[in-house]
């Protein structure tokens, strides 16, 4: 079984402003209180390979988590595919629309898939990631344009 959510924020901040910030995945713990410390491989500019290895608190419960950068357009998107072997895992991105008066428009999204008992959670998960999907946003909207 798997699900999607999915916000939509506008940032007030121009457009290759918001992208940088958000293609440095090291920035997730400043709106995302679950992730608890990252790392990326190689050092220098993200791109299409990239690699960001977390630990994340859900539930109570610490995993470790593997991404890796699978679409990266300038200015326009981001994706993501998550490579550890967890019960539930992600893939998903940021979509990025330039707006006047140096604001962007951000879609953020994940899809959830569950993994044998993971299976019987994924439900859960994606409630929960539903329910916190505009306050998600609404917090990569705050810690974008207090850089």
């Amino acid at each position: 079984m798997s699900g999607q959510f999915e916000s939509t924020v506008e940032i007030d901040r121009p457009i290759g402003e918001v992208f940088a910030y958000l293609a440095d995945g090291r920035n997730d713990p400043q709106f995302s209180p679950r992730v608890q410390e990252i790392t990326k491989t190689p050092d220098g500019p993200t791109g299409v390979g990239t690699v960001f290895r977390s630990t994340v608190k859900d539930a109570g419960m610490k995993t470790g988590r593997e991404f890796r950068i699978t679409g990266f357009q300038p200015q326009k998107l981001i994706r993501w595919t998550e490579q550890s072997k967890n019960l539930v895992t992600a893939e998903g991105g940021y979509d990025f629309e330039a707006l006047p008066a140096d604001r962007t428009r951000v879609r953020i999204f994940n899809t959830l898939e569950g993994h044998g008992l993971g299976k019987l959670l994924v439900g859960l998960a994606l409630s929960a990631a539903r329910k916190d999907a505009p306050d998600f946003g609404r917090r990569i909207k705050a810690a974008a344009e207090a850089v």
